[in-house]
C-alpha cells in the first residue's frame, strides 16, 4: 500500500479573508465608518451608519473610488466599510503588531540545588536568582535527588523554605515546594514594582 504524503495546508492571505466589492452577497448590508460624511458631500444625498441595500452602497464606493469591505460578516446584515481595502489591510496588520509587542513573554530561569549544597553555593545562586527576579523573570528553583540523597527530603525542603525566604522582597512563591519525580520544585514570580 502506498504511503499517503502530508502535504502542507496552503497558507490563507489576509486577503481572502475578508469579500470586497462584487464578492459581497448580501442584498442588504449595514454600512459604517468614520468617513461617511466625505462620502455624502461626493454623493450629494447624506450617509449615516445605517442599513443600505448593497447595489447602492458599491455605486457609492465606485464614485468615491474605494473599496466596499466586509467587517463583521456573521452579523445581520453583515457590517460593511467604505474604505481603500490596501490601507485596511495595512491597519490591521499595524494593529496586530502593536497588540503582540505589548504582550509579555515570561521567562523561566531554572536554579538547581543538591539537598547537601553548602552556604557559599548557596549564597551564590541566591544572587543570581535575586538578579533574575530583578530583571522580571519568573526563578524556578528545585533540589535534585540523585541516588540514596531521596532520603534527605526534608533538607531539600528547608533548602527551599530558606531560598524562597531570602527573596521574599522581590518575589513571591507560586506554591509550597512540591515534589515532582525526584526533584522538589518551588516557582518564585516576581512582585510587582511599584511605580513612583
Amino acid at each position: 500500500m502506498a504511503k499517503r504524503r502530508n502535504r502542507p495546508k496552503p497558507r490563507v492571505s489576509e486577503e481572502s479573508k475578508f469579500k470586497i466589492n462584487r464578492n459581497i452577497r448580501a442584498h442588504r448590508i449595514r454600512l459604517v465608518g468614520n468617513n461617511l460624511e466625505d462620502i455624502s458631500k461626493t454623493v450629494g444625498r447624506t450617509i449615516t451608519p445605517d442599513i443600505y441595500s448593497t447595489s447602492e452602497v458599491l455605486r457609492w464606493a465606485d464614485a468615491v473610488d474605494l473599496d466596499l469591505v466586509e467587517i463583521s460578516p456573521k452579523a445581520d446584515p453583515p457590517v460593511c466599510k467604505i474604505i481603500d481595502f490596501k490601507k485596511f489591510l495595512y491597519e490591521k496588520k499595524k494593529k496586530s503588531k502593536e497588540i503582540k509587542a505589548k504582550t509579555q513573554k515570561t521567562v523561566i530561569k531554572e536554579i538547581r540545588f543538591g539537598p547537601n549544597t553548602d552556604d557559599h553555593d548557596f549564597q551564590f545562586k541566591v544572587k543570581h536568582a535575586r538578579k533574575f527576579l530583578e530583571d522580571g523573570s519568573k526563578v524556578k528553583a528545585y533540589v535534585h535527588f540523585r541516588g540514596r540523597t531521596i532520603v534527605f527530603k526534608e533538607r531539600g525542603e528547608l533548602l527551599l523554605l530558606r531560598f524562597m525566604n531570602e527573596l521574599e522582597d522581590l518575589g513571591s512563591a507560586e506554591a509550597l515546594p512540591k515534589m515532582e519525580g525526584r526533584r522538589m520544585i518551588v516557582m518564585l514570580a516576581p512582585s510587582k514594582k511599584k511605580k513612583n
